[in-house]
């Protein structure tokens, strides 16, 4: 009981701090800054419900996806907490991560008729990090039994939910919060991120070595 209530708390919390509702928000808002409210409204709409299919796919056959490349759960458990860890540092230093979004991808996204689904479903909500995150927490959720299982595409519902209810008040929300606010909030839960990632990498380097746990090899 303890191990899945540990389980359903780092996923929700992992899974919602990779999607960072309130830096999606943020960038839906420069991104449709010359939109009417309806415009407004659809694009979210869009965005959200193409980055909700894309995490869940991934969340379901993203193991399997693994399998056919022939790559170990823990190199990409290893290498997912090395990308948290870079986004987690560009969130704690207030940059929005590359990772995430280019300067390119942000700009030219505005010349474009569909900026729900290109880039602002992929890559800044549904970006690598939270693929990376849904996969290895599928994983894990695995060796935990069927109510653990449930809980990943709960939090993933849960993550893309908050997103959109945010984007659609966006305009309350940056009325409220200042630039030094959203550092703030950033920064900790880059910082939450980092901790995260820390863990997967220590995890995935505990199972590909069990050297390192005191295990025989």
């Amino acid at each position: 009981m303890v191990d899945f209530l540990s389980f359903a708390l780092l996923c929700f919390s992992s899974v919602i701090i990779i999607v960072n509702p309130l830096a999606a928000t943020l960038i839906f808002v420069s991104l449709t800054n010359t939109m009417d409210g309806p415009a407004k409204l659809k694009v979210a709409h869009d965005a959200s419900q193409f980055a909700l299919i894309v995490l869940l796919i991934f969340t379901f056959v993203g193991g399997w996806i693994l399998q056919l490349f022939g790559i170990s759960i823990e190199a990409f458990r290893i290498a997912g907490g090395l990308l948290l860890f870079g986004i987690g540092m560009d969130m704690v230093y207030a940059k929005t991560s590359r990772a995430k979004m280019t300067a390119t991808e942000k700009y030219g996204g505005q010349d474009t008729d569909d900026i729900a689904i290109m880039p602002l479903a992929i890559p800044m909500i549904a970006g690598p990090g939270a693929i990376a995150s849904v996969i290895v927490l599928m994983n894990e959720a695995m060796l935990i039994g069927i109510a653990a299982i449930a809980v990943v595409p709960l939090a993933v519902v849960t993550a893309i939910g908050i997103t959109y209810y945010m984007m659609q008040r966006s305009d309350l929300i940056v009325r409220r919060i200042g630039q030094r606010e959203f550092r703030a909030v950033n920064r900790l839960m880059g910082m939450l991120l980092i901790a995260i990632a820390v863990q997967f990498i220590i995890v995935g380097l505990r199972a590909a070595f069990p050297i390192l746990s005191g295990g025989s090899v």
